[in-house]
């Protein structure tokens, strides 16, 4: 009723959002979310076709969740795009969450599978270029210092025994709530560090000992609560409250992250660095690591390394989350063989930074079929090598891969990847990997839509111009006389 109300100009779709949802129409995609529902019992969820394009728009235009629901119910293109009918109810913003942390890293994996195997199914997936860089995916945390998570531990141990207390467990075990002292003396620390003298270093040293001193309190009174927790919800057997055994999860995990954090203070106060490879940065994130990539601006991140494999067309053939830092090497030939297994052959060249430079890495890319490999090898090399790297073929692959700067760039400026919003390893594959499939969603769509066009007429090449208007025009006429000198 209501598009026979509305003009024909309310009902068309942005080109963009035209292509996508063409794209979109096909149940290849709804395959991967299959097995997270039963078909028959529990509560009737949103339809598949409509959250692939909600997610879709929301990376495609940096959107929140409770955003894009708002943005959507007001728009009738998008409406129309979301498959939700004119007047009726757009999907709540929870729905989206719960759909998005419940199908998790499998769900993500397979639908990106099924994006890039719709590609080379339509012949638009290019291979005879690849590009590899890394880069790091910031978790979503502050700069992390010794006081300052020792601080937030001790006031979220105090709200959590709280909590349990209220839902009736371990009521009798008293706890004292520190969390007055020990931001206090965090306020301290930010007074004397604006001094910027030794003696303030000092002072700062002996202040970070004492909320050590204080978290360690909290720490043992923490534990005596959770195992009397534990013994309580052990006796109530299947009455215990779902809420009650969660709290309790969420607290002997917080005892151990602080504890962790404990003996990483008191092993700086000793002057010696914690390793980085185990450093605890997050209360609420652990397996997000400091990460050096020789960056001036920021020398050190804290997150996740991510590695982007992307061909001619900006299509991102493969991409990778890592906790810690590990070596480029060994995960650029795991990355072209998935490729390969997509598209059915391997790619012609292959190119990447001097991260990657080594002779293995070299002779792996060329045992998959790789025919060519540009990478600039680390350290001196010998003259045969030197004159590899100065031939004009493999310049011009060099000159190519400075692009994967550009693209990891736009990753991070357009699609979600300049800060991971879900917490965890998992959660940051999740948040990359909706990214990604917004990417590909947009370029693969246009790649599509492009083939099918329809070829006109073939304008005249360009030597073919000059050759027509080189020397001088035909003239018809002779040409005037000059003027004679006065």
């Amino acid at each position: 009723m209501w598009e026979s109300v509305l003009p024909q100009e309310a009902l068309v779709m942005p080109a963009e959002l035209a292509r996508v949802d063409e794209l979109l129409d096909d149940p290849a995609f709804f395959e991967p979310f299959r097995p997270f529902f039963h078909p028959t019992s529990g509560r009737r969820s949103i339809p598949m076709e409509s959250f692939l394009r909600l997610m879709y728009l929301k990376y495609r235009y940096r959107l929140g969740f409770e955003t894009l629901c708002r943005e959507v119910t007001g728009s009738v293109s998008w409406c129309r795009f979301c498959r939700v009918p004119l007047g009726g109810p757009v999907p709540h913003h929870s729905t989206l969450k719960k759909i998005t942390k419940r199908c998790g890293t499998a769900a993500i994996d397979q639908l990106n599978r099924a994006l890039l195997d719709k590609a080379a199914a339509n012949k638009v997936l290019k291979t005879n270029r690849l590009r590899a860089d890394t880069t790091v995916v910031p978790a979503d945390v502050g700069y992390p210092t010794g006081s300052g998570l020792l601080a937030r531990g001790v006031v979220a141990l105090v709200a959590l025994v709280a909590t349990l207390h209220a839902l009736g467990l371990a009521r009798r075990t008293k706890v004292r709530d520190r969390s007055c002292s020990v931001r206090r003396r965090a306020h301290d620390i930010g007074a004397w560090l604006r001094r910027r003298t030794d003696i303030a270093k000092e002072e700062v040293k002996a202040v970070t000992a004492e909320m050590a001193g204080i978290a360690e309190a909290s720490l043992a009174e923490a534990k005596k609560v959770a195992a009397n927790a534990r013994r309580g919800i052990r006796r109530a057997g299947d009455q215990a409250s779902g809420k009650a055994r969660a709290k309790l999860a969420e607290l002997e995990a917080l005892i151990g992250r602080l504890d962790q954090v404990v003996a990483q203070t008191r092993s700086r106060l000793g002057g010696e660095m914690p390793e980085g490879a185990t450093r605890l940065v997050s209360l609420h994130d652990p397996d997000a690591r400091p990460i050096k990539k020789g960056r001036i601006g920021k020398p050190v991140e804290f997150g996740y390394l991510a590695q982007v494999v992307d061909n001619e067309d900006g299509v991102v053939a493969d991409h990778s989350i890592e906790v810690g830092n590990p070596p480029d090497g060994p995960r650029l030939k795991a990355a072209v063989a998935r490729v390969k297994a997509i598209a059915g052959r391997a790619p012609a060249r292959v190119t990447a930074d001097r991260g990657y430079g080594d002779a293995k890495v070299d002779a792996d890319l060329h045992a998959l079929g790789v025919k060519f490999v540009a990478i600039i090898r680390k350290g001196r090399q010998s003259a045969v090598r030197a004159r590899t790297e100065r031939s004009p073929r493999f310049r011009r692959l060099i000159k190519w891969r400075t692009g994967s700067e550009g693209r990891i760039s736009a990753l991070k400026r357009n699609w979600g990847w300049s800060r991971s919003l879900m917490d965890g390893a998992g959660g940051t594959k999740v948040w990359c990997g909706y990214g990604i499939f917004a990417h590909n969603s947009e370029k693969i769509s246009a790649l599509i839509a492009e083939k099918k066009r329809p070829a006109g007429p073939t304008a005249p090449s360009t030597k073919r111009r000059r050759a027509c208007t080189a020397g001088p025009p035909p003239r018809s006429q002779p040409p005037p006389a000059l003027p004679l000198p006065a």
